[in-house]
């Protein structure tokens, strides 16, 4: 054998291949499960915040003397109210704000990524070419070890120094797993259900233009992610594999997110933002929950409120564990056993809770649906669907991004025709929707107070005249906040104010297309436990697992092809349901 085909070989034997699992080290932040996050700890700190302090220009404290290290590897849920500084603590984290006092300090060596609510794209290149940016330092890594390859057949070739050279490239092209990278690229843009690779940035909606960042982000790798609401927009399949990805990663993870099936999958460490104070916890979601439950109900006044709905999750937390070994329990049945337990109603809006204002008493038909059948040019979104709605069901409505849910909510509510079929409504029926088209449904020329209020100061909750100010608080829309114009708000300010302008009309039968995204979780809990209170019947349209399971006594499944399927129970009841028949199915046709 030639010499330096000796020396390769020789090489070659001496290096180890290195697997995307040797580029991290490992915080172990315990809160059970066996993913690799229980891994043994470095303790080696990647970043640290001295006495920071973030003001916002009004006066208002986001963040005060916060002291707090961060450990390579730790995966990190962040709770908090909507406003509270959630997003400005992850931009101060990645340094994309540097308005703050005090000091933040980042290991050198380390890379930091933040997904942004908003993030920016480049509008000159499609979808995949947007995609591709992230992995541009893997194909130059590759490209520079060819060409290093190529100057180890020139005759003047220092090959002990090309050979150097090229031992560290492959290590760090294999801890990168660069040789697969177009393969990658393929798994995370269908995993993440993105646009199709050629279409236009510019064409894209926000949800979307999301989603493209995100492949782009978890693609390039960082040391750091820090993921501003990442589940948002996310079908239930793709935040499945996210959090699969996720608990897999061997990077620090950092995520503000509303979604608490994701939180109690992934996090080992809760970090809660309350006035000013940054609060860690170790452990997930749920044991988080019991942590603040118990602490809550140590204090008096406005937080007595939220201490007892905190508790009725809790009990359904405990009550859903019970039974996942026993025969299935209807959901409806967990919403009467939870409402027998919060017989103490609460009166004061001010503390957290809604109150959805009930519309006159439903009849016997609600709403029937026979043969509905919609196609948009040659894809068939939903083909002979029929299906009942009953008076105090809650349906949630399941199914992969673009698959027609919201096109379904609009032929119901008669906002557009169907291609066949027929919808039926009830005589005493009072339809409200809270559709994902804010813009429509709003005038940004007035203030929260005005579109909401719509000239009554008053309204009448639970046999009670309440102010409307008092009603608004209960979304978290409080003080200042009212007087603000409604062009001037976030997309999760304007959520919460169309909840409210909508359901404040007094309808019986509810529409709500994504009612839980951009809301936090104090909100979304109030949100739940005022819909299993709502004496009507809702429609809700939800990626959100824990949503789903809490409130819900149906499930209308988009399942593909056109098909359209209704179930008596909730989402996880439903995905049981589904597995069953399909083994069923299989065994049906091995017997054939």
């Amino acid at each position: 054998m030639p010499p330096i085909l000796q020396r390769l070989a020789k090489l070659r034997l001496a290096l180890p291949r290195l697997g995307l699992q040797h580029r991290y080290r490992l915080y172990s932040c315990q809160g059970g499960g066996s993913n690799p996050s229980n891994a043994p700890s470095t303790g080696e700190i990647i970043c640290s915040l001295s006495d920071v302090t973030k003001v916002l220009p009004g006066g208002r404290v986001l963040l005060k003397d916060t002291r707090l290290s961060f450990f390579r590897g730790a995966k990190i849920g962040v709770l908090g109210v909507n406003g509270s500084g959630k997003s400005s603590l992850l931009k101060i984290i990645s340094g994309v704000d540097q308005e703050h006092h005090g000091v933040v300090w980042r290991k050198p060596d380390v890379k930091f990524m933040y997904l942004a609510q908003e993030p920016q794209l480049d509008p000159a290149l499609d979808v995949k070419g947007n995609v591709r940016l992230g992995i541009a330092e893997q194909e130059a890594l590759v490209q520079k070890f060819d060409e290093i390859a190529m100057k180890m057949g020139e005759t003047d070739a220092d090959l002990d120094k090309l050979l150097e050279e090229q031992a560290e490239l492959q290590g760090r092209i294999e801890a990168l797993d660069c040789w697969n990278v177009e393969h990658r690229v393929d798994t995370v843009m269908k995993a993440l259900h993105l646009p199709p690779p050629d279409a236009s940035i510019i064409s894209l909606s926000g949800g979307e233009r999301r989603r493209v960042a995100l492949c782009r982000m978890l693609l390039e790798q960082p040391d750091v992610l820090l993921l501003d609401e990442p589940t948002n927009h996310l079908d239930a399949d793709s935040v499945a594999w996210l959090e699969r990805f996720l608990q897999e990663y061997r990077g620090t993870v950092i995520a503000v997110t509303h979604d608490r099936y994701f939180l109690d999958n992934i996090a080992r460490w809760v970090l809660e933002v309350d006035r000013g104070s940054l609060l860690p916890f170790q452990g997930n979601y749920t044991q988080w929950l019991e942590h603040k439950a118990a602490r809550l109900d140590l204090e008096r006044g406005k937080e007595a409120a939220q201490a007892r709905a905190l508790q009725a999750e809790l009990e359904w937390i405990r009550l859903r564990s019970k039974q996942a070994s026993k025969a299935r329990v209807k959901a409806v049945e967990v919403r009467r056993i939870e409402q027998q337990g919060l017989a103490d109603k609460i009166h004061q809006l001010e503390t957290g809770k809604i109150v959805i204002p009930p519309g006159p008493r439903l009849g016997d038909r609600v709403m029937t649906v026979e043969n509905l059948s919609k196609r948009v040019s040659s894809k068939v979104l939903f083909d002979n669907v029929s299906f009942d709605l009953e008076a105090g069901a809650i349906v949630g409505v399941i199914g992969a991004n673009g698959c027609g849910k919201s096109t379904l909510f609009n032929v119901l509510c008669g906002r557009a025709e169907p291609d066949a079929g027929s919808v039926q409504i009830g005589s005493t029926v009072s339809l409200g929707l809270v559709s994902q088209v804010r813009d429509q449904e709003l005038d940004d020329r007035k203030s929260v107070y005005e579109e909401v209020a719509q000239s009554e100061d008053v309204i009448v909750l639970e046999g009670r005249t309440v102010h409307t100010r008092a009603y608004l608080a209960a979304f978290n829309l409080k003080g200042s906040m009212q007087e603000k114009l409604v062009g001037s708000l976030s997309g999760g300010e304007r959520n919460r104010v169309h909840l409210a302008k909508v359901m404040k009309r007094r309808h019986n039968l509810l529409f709500l297309d994504e009612p839980s995204n951009d809301l936090d979780v104090q909100t979304l809990r109030a949100l739940e436990e005022a819909l299993r209170e709502f004496p009507g019947c809702s429609v809700v349209i939800s990626h959100d697992r824990w949503f789903l399971d809490r409130v819900c006594t149906h499930t209308l499944a988009f399942e593909g092809a056109g098909s359209v399927k209704m179930f008596a129970g909730n989402y996880t009841e439903y995905v049981a349901h589904r597995a069953q028949r399909g083994r069923k199915k299989g065994q049906e046709e091995e017997a054939t």
